[in-house]
């Protein structure tokens, strides 16, 4: 492996490289086109090359694995903290240079083809869901205009109109009248879409081993065990279950100073989505059967929102283990104290 350290400062069309020679210790900086970014690479010698986790990252990591080299993702955010000077693409490409210097920078786990297109398959009902419901506060607010109030939700709003549709086009003008069929004939398609998604989601949890096991832990369903299984992989991204909680944004932050530590609300870094996923689950269990008995004391001397956080945490943390070491869920498991050396 070449000691050399490439960073790639990522873009559409222009790509803007920065390495320095380790014999030499001279820098160079070239700015490269895309046609241009794989030639150059192909006739280096196998060597580090870092980019940040940003559009794109992960394609451009699995074309330069394929070369032969080993690509690192850093996150943009913690690279941000290092371009000096105005920022520029050559400032950013030094930034990530620098910043690929730091072990302590975790780096972005590279995304399979496959672990993208589930994903891809989320955001589109995600998409299509938050689609549906700005459709329905529209028609909401123009009907309202006319004197039709609507009641709350989206089946109660859709029901009544569905119901008083011949008293309520007798108090709109014609064109409105065209506007809110084009409307619901929009909504149904949105809805069919949502449908669509939400069954290949399904299907992928079935054809799923990973997410057929992540399925048996309390709170996480079809959704979050199939998405779980697309970010987590094999689990190698992250040092251990706690690590990869933290990464959601599922533990407190704190500020310290002179010794004293005040702690906070949850940091939120990372997926919203998921951390929405693992959080609604949480609630679900708090008002079911099948909470375990240290979820119900959590309850007990807690508020139910801090209490569905610690158990998002723990499901995110027995999430990583059942993936990491290939095992099926069990709730009397316990941990215990490796053995000493």
């Amino acid at each position: 492996m070449n000691a050399t350290t490439y960073a790639v400062d990522l873009a559409k069309n222009v790509f803007q490289v920065h390495w320095v020679e380790p014999a030499s210790g001279e820098i160079h900086r070239k700015q490269l086109s895309r046609a241009k970014l794989t030639e150059f690479f192909a006739q280096r010698q196998p060597a580090r090359i870092a980019m940040e986790a940003c559009g794109s990252a992960h394609h451009w990591a699995r074309t330069l694995t394929a070369m032969g080299h080993e690509p690192e993702l850093l996150p943009a955010k913690q690279v941000r903290a290092f371009v000096r000077g105005n920022k520029d693409d050559a400032a950013d490409a030094r930034a990530i240079w620098v910043a690929a210097s730091h072990d302590d920078i975790r780096r972005v786990p590279i995304k399979s083809c496959e672990q993208q297109s589930i994903l891809s398959l989320h955001r589109i009902r995600s998409h299509w869901i938050n689609t549906q419901t700005s459709t329905i506060n529209m028609l909401r607010g123009l009907v309202y205009e006319f004197g039709v109030v609507l009641p709350q939700g989206r089946h109660a709003g859709l029901r009544a109109l569905a119901e008083r549709r011949a008293q309520i086009n007798e108090s709109l003008p014609e064109l409105m009248v065209r506007l809110v069929d084009d409307l619901l004939r929009t909504l149904k398609e949105i809805g069919h879409n949502i449908e669509v998604a939400e069954g290949e989601i399904a299907a992928v949890q079935k054809s799923s081993q990973t997410a057929k096991a992540l399925r048996q832990i309390p709170g996480i369903g079809v959704l979050g065990a199939t998405a779980l299984a697309a970010v987590l992989g094999d689990g190698k991204g992250w040092r251990n279950g706690r690590e990869f909680a933290a990464s959601l944004g599922l533990i407190p932050g704190h500020q310290g100073t002179g010794g004293k530590v005040r702690m906070g609300g949850i940091t939120k870094r990372g997926d919203p989505y998921l951390r929405t996923l693992l959080i609604s689950g949480a609630h679900a269990v708090a008002i079911s059967k099948s909470r375990t008995e240290w979820f119900a004391k959590i309850l007990e001397r807690r508020p139910a929102n801090v209490a569905a956080v610690a158990w998002a945490n723990k499901a995110a943390r027995m999430a990583w283990a059942l993936v990491r070491h290939g095992r099926a869920y069990d709730a009397s498991w316990k941990s215990s104290a490796p053995a000493a050396a």
